[in-house]
C-alpha cells in the first residue's frame, strides 16, 4: 500500500510539472477579464483566434489597455526598456492567431510536451466532431463517450476490482482487528500473507486500481485545457443552453432552466462517488471517506454555478459514464 501512494504521488508530480495550465486573461488593473453578459473568463493562452465579435473586441480593449498602460510606465521609468519590451510582446494579440476551423494537430510549432502531445490532439478532434456534427456542444459529450469507450477494457476491470474488494470487507476488517494491537514484525509480516490470501481468493490486484488513474487523470486535464482554451466551444448552443453561459450568469439572467446543471452536476457527482467509495476499508475509514466525498461534492456542485456550461456538459457525461459502468458491473455480478 506505501509503495502504491508513492508511485501515483510521483505520477501526480510529473502530471503537474508536464501540464501547461489554463491562464486566465488580466486586464491593467490585474483583474481577470471576464465576459459581463456570460460570465466566461477569458483564457490568455488560446490556442486559435475566437470569432465572436464581442469577445473579439474584450481582447482587442485589453490589449490597448496593457500598451496604454506600459508606455505610462516607461514614460514614468517605473521600468526599463528592456522589461517594456518583454512586457509589450507578452501581451496578448488575436489577430496573431488563425481561426480555429483551420487549425491543425502541430499549429503553433512546439508548445511543451504536455500542449504538443496531449491539448492540441485532443482541442484538434473536437473541432473536426463539431464541425461534422454542426454543433460543438455535440461534440464535447461525443468525444467524452468516445475517450471513455476507448478506456472502458481499463475502467471495466478497476470496477470489478472495487466490487471484489467490496466483496472481500468482512474478510478484511477481520484480519485488521486480528492484528489490531501487535506492531512487531513477525505480526506484521502474518498479517500481509493473510490479506494477500483474501486478496487471492477474491481475484484482487491492490495495485491494479491506480492503472485507471494514471490514464483518467492526465486525460482529465488534456480535455479541460483544451475545452478552455478553444474559444469556438464557447460560441455555440445545445438544448438550450449557451456553452459559454454560467449557471449563475443564467439565473441571473431570469432563464431558470440554468439551474438543472448544478442539480445534474450533483447527481452525476454524487452517484459516481457513491459507488467508487468505501471498497477495501474499515467501518471507520469508509465513514470518514464518505464524510470527505460528501464535502467534495457539494464544494463541486457550487463551484458549477461559475463553470461555463461547456465544461458542466463533460463534467456531467463524464461522470454518467461512469455511474453507468458500475451499476452495469454490479448487475453482473
Amino acid at each position: 500500500m506505501k509503495k502504491k501512494k508513492i508511485v501515483l504521488t510521483l505520477f501526480l508530480v510529473m502530471v503537474l510539472c508536464l501540464t501547461g495550465c489554463t491562464k486566465q486573461l488580466k486586464g491593467p488593473d490585474g483583474k481577470v477579464v471576464t465576459n459581463s453578459e456570460t460570465g466566461q473568463v477569458l483564457p490568455e493562452n488560446i490556442l486559435c483566434a475566437p470569432t465572436d465579435e464581442d469577445i473579439l473586441k474584450l481582447y482587442e480593449e485589453n490589449k490597448i489597455a496593457l500598451e496604454k498602460k506600459y508606455k505610462q510606465e516607461l514614460e514614468d521609468g517605473d521600468i526599463g526598456k528592456k522589461e517594456y519590451n518583454k512586457k509589450m510582446d507578452a501581451i496578448l494579440d488575436v489577430n496573431d492567431y488563425q481561426s480555429c476551423k483551420n487549425f491543425k494537430v502541430f499549429s503553433g510549432g512546439y508548445d511543451g510536451i504536455w500542449t504538443t502531445l496531449f491539448v492540441k490532439p485532443l482541442s484538434w478532434i473536437l473541432i473536426k466532431v463539431g464541425e461534422f456534427l454542426k454543433n460543438y456542444g455535440l461534440a464535447i459529450i461525443f468525444v467524452t463517450l468516445l475517450i471513455r469507450l476507448i478506456m472502458y477494457p481499463i475502467t471495466l476491470k478497476t470496477a470489478r476490482q472495487s466490487e471484489n474488494l467490496k466483496k472481500a470487507q468482512p474478510e478484511i476488517e477481520k484480519i485488521e482487528k486480528k492484528y489490531r494491537n501487535k506492531t512487531d514484525q513477525d505480526s506484521l509480516n502474518r498479517k500481509a500473507q493473510d490479506t494477500m490470501m483474501v486478496y487471492k481468493k477474491y481475484d484482487i490486484n491492490p495495485f491494479s486500481g491506480c492503472l485507471f488513474s494514471f490514464i483518467q487523470i492526465p486525460l482529465f486535464f488534456a480535455f479541460y485545457e483544451a475545452l478552455y482554451r478553444l474559444p469556438v466551444l464557447f460560441e455555440d448552443s445545445l438544448l438550450g443552453f449557451e456553452m459559454a453561459v454560467s449557471p449563475m450568469k443564467g439565473i441571473g439572467a431570469g432563464h431558470w432552466l440554468y439551474l438543472i446543471l448544478p442539480i445534474l452536476v450533483f447527481l452525476a457527482t454524487y452517484f459516481s462517488f457513491k459507488l467508487n467509495s468505501g471498497a477495501g476499508m474499515s467501518g471507520e475509514q469508509a465513514g470518514q471517506m464518505k464524510m470527505m466525498m460528501n464535502i467534495m461534492n457539494i464544494v463541486i456542485t457550487i463551484m458549477s454555478f461559475t463553470m461555463s456550461t461547456a465544461i458542466i456538459f463533460y463534467w456531467i457525461t463524464n461522470n454518467a459514464f461512469t455511474v453507468i459502468q458500475n451499476l452495469i458491473v454490479k448487475r453482473s455480478k
